[in-house]
């Protein structure tokens, strides 16, 4: 998902002027020397000039011989997922029954997802298509084709009372280059009043591509990332690297200052708007790539139209967001630099990740608070977590082959160091996260999966408590009431080879001593909750865990069979509810006493208690 931008003045998230670049210099052109992460911020150009030259300069000695790098083909247990009421939902007209919402990481942050409900309506999102169901008559009460492409193009929505945003993450072109072969379009993000029948009210159209959102209250902050716009001349196959570098050099020179700043095309009741990021707003780190752009765009749904977005933006690499009520984080490392060819200067690789800090107010735009760096790569979002004014941060070194935990406070503009649990999985990478509260629990694997237990209640002195060693990993971690850990993953044999998915249920409640009290086994099975936490329901009104599942043929069996598993969680162990028989279940979602499950057909509603199917909604 993506990027975007900024308008005009010091940069309204309070970054200081200091520390420019300095001028363009001769030819090898290497980025800037690594710092230390007290040395860590952002900065804004001092002027147009300078953002040029400065982007210029980075683009050159980042650029390969086919392009910029990486454009060649190459929460409490409770809390995250729980209950809700209408009363949390804006703008509803009446009571509704309890019903569950996305399985977000932070309960104070809503994510995207191609299913939302308020206890009345379930709004989904597939094959370009909106479609709006009563559960309480269980029928469709509304449908909007959303003139978007299809191809390629990833569809989540958020929900605020009537509005439903939609977030396209762009598509395929049929002839989008040059030479003919297919191009992208850039992101939408679509404002669709469900008061009544459909309607989009106001649509904004971005560069590049979608990276994240997240949705507090009434309030949608959606981050973009755009590339340059440069076209580089077409390869021969009498060119060698260097040559290839020397001309998309060449074109670098020559691309105007703009050709940085994204733009954006905003239409509202048939008036169509359009703006480009102003210079004056662009803020760097200190050291970048200049492929790249990411942008932070806040939107108050309760208004009508969508606006600019008011875009705070950073020439950035990052490509991870992880949020609280009152905080967003951006992340990005190094590993742009793996895309490196003969003619370009090599750098090393550095094992780091920095990180960016904006505190989030009501529906004002972010503003930067400080940045640092860790060693290692993240996994994804769930490596980080905020608690009690300090940020976790879990990391693997590829260059040590092993993992660690770091916190982190904010000191003025810079996030320091307070303490460290390092020498985790030696000769092994983390496969998921999780942090609850003071405690944190980490998976490592190659071929056996020690789930490591973390003691995080004092900031400066973090350690490791204990440690369970079995056969597969968990993939993702879903805390499941007082002292209980659900794993989704792979079960592995003594040698690391996968054998289909398990899921595990963890006792926590000695922290010296985590043990696995039931493990439920599907062979040669698959699940989206492995890579996609979203797939994956908890419902703990009554222990409910829901599981997507994806059967793939043996020798002995033919096509593929999809649906989900229901299971119970009891104080000792994991008891099958049922299982729903229904190709393809992407999500589930509880309201009232109906389990609805979403596949690309349609909607399915069974009774909670035993799985029954008691309605079938086509995606007509």
């Amino acid at each position: 998902m993506s990027r975007r931008s900024l308008l005009c003045a010091a940069l309204a998230v309070a970054l200081p002027l200091a520390g420019c670049t300095s001028d363009p210099g001769p030819e090898p052109l290497p980025p800037p020397a690594p710092v230390s992460s007290g040395a860590m911020q952002l900065v804004a150009f001092d002027s147009c000039q300078r953002l040029a030259a400065d982007l210029k300069r980075a683009a050159k000695a980042s650029v390969g011989p086919y392009g910029f790098p990486g454009s060649a083909a190459v929460p409490e247990a409770v809390a995250v997922g729980g209950a809700r009421t209408m009363a949390d939902s804006a703008g509803a007209a009446a009571p509704a029954p309890a019903f569950s919402g996305t399985n977000n990481h932070e309960q104070d942050a809503d994510e995207p997802d191609i299913v939302k409900t308020d206890g009345r309506r379930i709004v989904t999102v597939q094959n370009g298509t909106l479609r709006l169901f009563d559960a309480a008559t269980q029928r469709l009460i509304g449908k909007l084709d959303l003139g978007l492409p299809l191809a390629g193009n990833q569809l989540d929505l958020l929900l605020s009372g009537n509005v439903a945003l939609v977030l396209a993450s762009g598509g395929m072109t049929r002839y989008g280059a040059d030479d003919g072969t297919p191009g992208s379009t850039g992101p939408q993000l679509l404002s669709v009043d469900i008061s009544g029948p459909p309607r989009v009210i106001s649509r904004y159209k971005g560069e590049g591509t979608l990276v994240d959102a997240r949705l507090t209250g009434t309030t949608a902050r959606v981050v973009l990332k755009t590339s340059p716009r440069i076209t580089f001349p077409l390869n021969r196959p009498t060119d060698d690297d260097a040559d290839r570098i020397s001309a998309n050099r060449a074109a670098i020179d020559a691309a105007p200052a703009d050709a940085w700043l994204p733009s954006w095309e905003i239409t509202t009741d048939g008036t169509t708007s359009k703006g480009t990021v102003d210079c004056g707003r662009v803020s760097r780190p200190t050291d970048y790539s200049a492929a790249s752009m990411v942008s932070i765009l806040t939107f108050d749904l309760t208004r009508p139209a969508l606006g600019t977005g008011d875009p705070v933006t950073v020439v950035a690499d990052g490509d991870t967001v992880y949020a609280t009520g009152d905080s967003l984080y951006l992340a990005g490392d190094q590993r742009w630099r793996l895309d490196w060819f003969k003619g370009r200067a090599a750098e090393p690789v550095r094992q780091e990740t920095d990180l960016y800090r904006f505190t989030t107010t009501g529906n004002q735009p972010p503003v930067y608070a400080a940045a640092g760096h860790v060693p290692g790569f993240l996994i994804n979002q769930y490596a980080l977590s905020e608690w009690n004014g300090h940020l976790r941060v879990a990391t693997t070194d590829e260059t040590k082959g092993q993992s660690a935990v770091r916190v982190l406070r904010q000191d003025g503009g810079r996030l320091v160091q307070t303490g460290e649990v390092d020498g985790l999985g030696k000769g092994e990478r983390i496969y998921s996260v999780r942090f609850i509260g003071p405690r944190g629990y980490v998976v490592t694997f190659r071929q056996t999966d020690p789930l490591y237990s973390l003691d995080l209640s004092d900031p400066a002195h973090p350690r490791a408590t204990g440690e369970l060693k079995i056969t597969g990993y968990s993939a993702h971690l879903q805390p499941a009431g007082e002292n209980r850990l659900i794993g989704v993953g792979q079960e592995a044999d003594g040698n690391g080879r996968i054998q289909g998915t398990q899921i595990s249920l963890f006792d926590v409640s000695d922290p010296t001593h985590p043990a696995r009290l039931a493990q439920h086994q599907i062979p040669a099975g698959q699940s989206e909750a492995e890579y996609d936490p979203h797939a994956l329901l908890w419902w703990p009104a009554t222990n409910l865990l829901v599981v997507p599942l994806t059967a793939w043929p043996t020798f002995d069996r033919g096509t593929p069979t999809g649906g989900a598993v229901a299971l119970r969680v009891t104080a000792s162990g994991l008891e099958e509810i049922g299982m729903i028989d229904q190709a393809t279940v992407r999500r589930s979602l509880v309201v009232g006493d109906v389990l609805w499950t979403l596949s690309d057909d349609g909607l399915r509603g069974s009774r909670l208690s035993t799985m029954e199917r008691v309605a079938w909604l086509p995606n007509a």
